[in-house]
């Protein structure tokens, strides 16, 4: 057995030699050592060490991968799928797996029969990252390989309930970076100041001088030249540039990695900015730290998740150190900014303000990944700013002329008019309503609906949640809207006052409301979600002739409002609308041509 051993280590080794690999070959040992491997008699490092002499050859492109037998696929498939399995074994296996896929439709075939992505995931759980590679690199190539209409299955749209939990993983992730964007730099540790050296070291190729090189003097001045390139406001101890939080270390952490990772793109701007006047230099050091700071006010780090926001970035979730890559690619774009604005020293507040709303517009369109987010701020040069804040400038001023906002006024009422038809039309139609117990259990439904005359709200209890609407006769209860007092929402509900355990959730605060009626009673609702809450406060307040103040008014006015101006002006493009009315033309010196005389 041992002597098995040490010839296939041999063989592992040796396979890596093309010559070797070409004359092994000849002699029919690929088809040997699928034959070890179909029999299932070898384990542990006698599999590895064939698996391992397998994919060596097999990288030399001579064998095509199409001569395999589905014995063999489904006996690599088989170590993949194994919860507990050597992980050496294991990852020769992915690796053979990968390059089936990839080199063969009808391998693709095959293998996607024996092997699924849900067996996959569990090997993406453990901490072998080499593991975690590999199989990535097989889902990516069954992926690749997959024919469209199995794409389509996977590409269905995200719900809300998961962009909420991503948003919030989004936040959480970030909130990480917390402590070192308010963490001083201490200018007396040692350590801290070795990442200045670092810097100063890579941008300029120098070593540390040693305590002897020159004088004292000499070396301060040499540093002072070097810190002044790298564009720090105190050129004597850049240290203290990083006491101010935030955004605090975190600001030296990015310029750290931009320095190491993006060594040429770091080292360019470095040595261009330094070879410019000064007036006309991009300061790198102060642009990073201004910069930290921006993004972490973009992505709201620090501050907790809110309970109703699906807002994240998908291009986030695609890299490790993707914080770190973010920072990389805007302080590029900085950088280029800088050039086409043409700025000086004096300008660069404005420069900052212009890079904010390229980065800010570059997210609104949620990149999928970096590369993508770094092809949009190619569109959205200096120019093309220019360009969209004239064009919003002007269709701001042309609607607010006066003659346009008498215009909106006029409108906005027959818009009103119209929503609340909407919304009474829906408390019409009726909403099926959890009930809540003490012990938090909402295993319990009622339904509410307004009358068609919009006279009476009739409700009653349900054993389980309807398919459609529910019929007025079937719903025992009613309560005539004359008798309705207020509505109240939130801790002012009675409910909310009563059960401690729901006064202290926030969601269901904000989708709770209350009809008060007679002298003292409620009828208690908690809407299933945000959407039917503004619908019925809505319903409610327009029953009993107030005003409707959700935000879904307010967004339906909006949308509403400006698509009947639009429609209203359609005729008047490219005209110029005066800002007063034409004068009012002379009387005739005589009516005579009112009448008809013939």
């Amino acid at each position: 057995m041992d002597m098995k051993l040490d010839a296939l280590k041999d063989l592992a080794n040796s396979s890596r030699d093309i010559t070797f690999a070409q004359e092994f070959i000849n002699l029919d040992g690929i088809s040997l050592l699928t034959q070890m491997v179909e029999s299932g008699t070898d384990f542990g490092d006698l599999l590895s060490f064939t698996l391992t002499a397998f994919v060596e050859l097999m990288d030399h492109g001579i064998v095509s991968w199409d001569t395999f037998s589905l014995a063999f696929i489904k006996k690599i498939a088989s170590y993949v799928c194994k919860s507990a399995m050597d992980t050496a074994v294991l990852q020769r296996s992915l690796a053979i797996l990968e390059s089936m896929v990839l080199n063969s439709q009808d391998l693709y075939q095959k293998v996607a029969q024996e092997i699924t992505i849900g067996q996959l995931i569990p090997h993406l759980q453990g901490t072998d990252q080499d593991i975690q590679t590999y199989t990535i690199a097989v889902i990516n190539a069954l992926f690749l390989k997959s024919p469209e209409e199995k794409r389509q299955v996977h590409n269905k749209p995200i719900n809300d309930e998961m962009a909420h939990q991503l948003y919030v993983l989004q936040v959480l992730t970030f909130n990480l970076l917390e402590d070192r964007m308010m963490t001083k730099m201490d200018p007396q540790d040692q350590a801290q100041r070795d990442i200045i050296f670092e810097l100063r070291r890579i941008a300029f190729d120098v070593e540390c001088e040693s305590n002897n090189s020159g004088s004292i003097e000499k070396r301060k001045s040499m540093y002072t030249r070097d810190y002044k390139k790298l564009g720090f406001i105190n050129h004597v101890n850049p240290a203290v540039d990083f006491t101010q939080i935030p955004p605090g270390m975190l600001a030296l952490d990015n310029m750290l990695y931009f320095a190491r990772h993006h060594q040429d793109a770091y080292i360019r701007i470095v040595l261009e900015n330094s070879s410019r006047e000064d007036k006309h230099e991009c300061p790198f050091g102060r642009s990073s730290i201004e910069l930290t700071k921006m993004l972490c006010e973009i992505l709201k780090v620090g501050e907790l998740p809110s309970e109703n926001c699906h807002d994240f970035h998908p291009m986030f979730f695609t890299h490790d150190r993707s914080f770190e890559e973010f920072f990389c690619i805007c302080i590029q774009l900085l950088n280029k900014t800088w050039k086409e604005m043409r700025a000086t020293s004096e300008d660069f507040n404005k420069v900052m303000q212009v890079v904010k709303e390229q980065i800010t517009r570059a997210l609104t369109i949620k990149p999928n990944s970096l590369d993508q987010f770094k092809s949009r701020l190619q569109n959205l040069s200096y120019t093309e700013i220019l360009k969209l804040r004239q064009s919003e400038r002007m269709n701001q001023e042309d609607f607010q002329s006066r003659p346009i906002l008498e215009l909106r006024e006029k409108i906005q009422p027959e818009i009103m008019e119209l929503i609340k038809q909407q919304r009474l039309n829906r408390l019409c139609e009726g909403t099926c309503f959890r009930k809540i117990s003490s012990r938090r259990r909402q295993d319990k439904f009622w339904y509410c609906r307004l009358s068609p005359n919009h006279k009476v709200l009739h409700y009653g209890d349900l054993e389980e949640s309807p398919q459609g609407e529910v019929p007025h006769d079937s719903l025992q209860d009613k309560l005539p809207v004359a008798d309705i007092k207020a509505v109240v929402t939130g801790k002012d509900c009675p409910h909310m006052k009563e059960k401690g355990a729901l006064k202290q959730n926030k969601e269901v605060l904000e989708l709770a409301f209350s009809v008060l009626y007679e002298s003292d009673e409620y009828l208690n609702f908690i809407a299933p979600d945000k959407h039917e809450y503004c619908v019925w406060t809505d319903g409610l307040n327009a029953l009993l002739g107030k005003e409707m103040t959700s935000e879904f008014t307010r967004s339906d006015m909006d949308t509403l409002l400006n698509m009947e101006m639009k429609l209203r002006l359609l005729d008047l493009e490219n005209i110029q609308i005066p800002e007063v009315p034409p004068p009012i033309p002379k009387e005739p010196s005589n009516y005579d041509f009112v009448y008809d005389c013939n």
